[in-house]
């Protein structure tokens, strides 16, 4: 069984699920709004251009999680899902999935964003394993850490072959699609690398490696 794996964010999704939460919690008032925008936005082109402090931002991004219950935050997620992730999805993103499922082999999402966002997406992708940064809960409710290592750049290769390790998973026939140069470290790891709908520089390291480079969009 080969491992398809695929990141979420402008690969499988037109648009970034971390990005537009952020965004969704500015549009329902419930942060300070201008001040949290400029935030996102400057967290988001930090991202953009491979300079991101993973630990500073998921410190910003968790902590709104804080203030909430997880029924609270579980209907707010439906709120996401239904208004902002549905519109994102893409179908060629679904036939490429469909594709490696019917081709036997094991589909697993891996992505920065944390996993309060992201693990309802999968599962609604059709693709239940995910490996994403991961929340901190105690007692129920998010403390604003983060636990274990960050899956971002390195973390992805680290996460990975802990995951390879636990699952007796193997990388030869691995595939991983991405559209970000965040995700070198990943995309060097694999058999397969694909770019998809990549960035400037992941474009030119695609072609220098004569990697695929394909389009999910429409």
């Amino acid at each position: 069984m080969a491992l398809a794996i695929f990141d979420l964010d402008n690969t499988l999704l037109g648009g970034d699920s971390d990005h537009a939460w952020g965004e969704f919690l500015v549009d329902r008032n419930l942060v300070d709004g201008e001040a949290f925008r400029q935030a996102n936005d400057r967290f988001y082109e930090q991202y953009k251009d491979g300079g991101l402090d993973i630990h500073a931002y998921l410190r910003f991004a968790l902590e709104p999680l804080t203030r909430f219950s997880r029924a609270e935050l579980d209907e707010l997620h439906r709120d996401f899902m239904a208004n902002y992730i549905e519109p994102m999805k893409l179908p060629k993103a679904s036939a490429l999935i469909e594709k490696h499922k019917a081709a036997g082999d094991h589909c697993m999402i891996m992505t920065a964003t944390n996993t309060f966002i992201t693990r309802p997406i999968a599962e609604s992708l059709g693709i239940p394993d995910i490996i994403g940064s991961e929340p901190e809960i105690v007692d129920g409710r998010y403390t604003g850490n983060v636990v274990g290592t960050p899956c971002f750049q390195e973390g992805k290769v680290v996460l990975l072959r802990e995951r390879i390790r636990e699952k007796g998973f193997k990388l030869t026939g691995s595939t991983f699609y991405s559209d970000s140069h965040n995700d070198l470290p990943l995309l060097r790891l694999v058999e397969n690398p694909v770019a998809v709908d990549p960035d400037s520089i992941l474009l030119k390291e695609a072609v220098r490696n004569n990697w695929p480079v394909l389009s999910l969009r429409d």
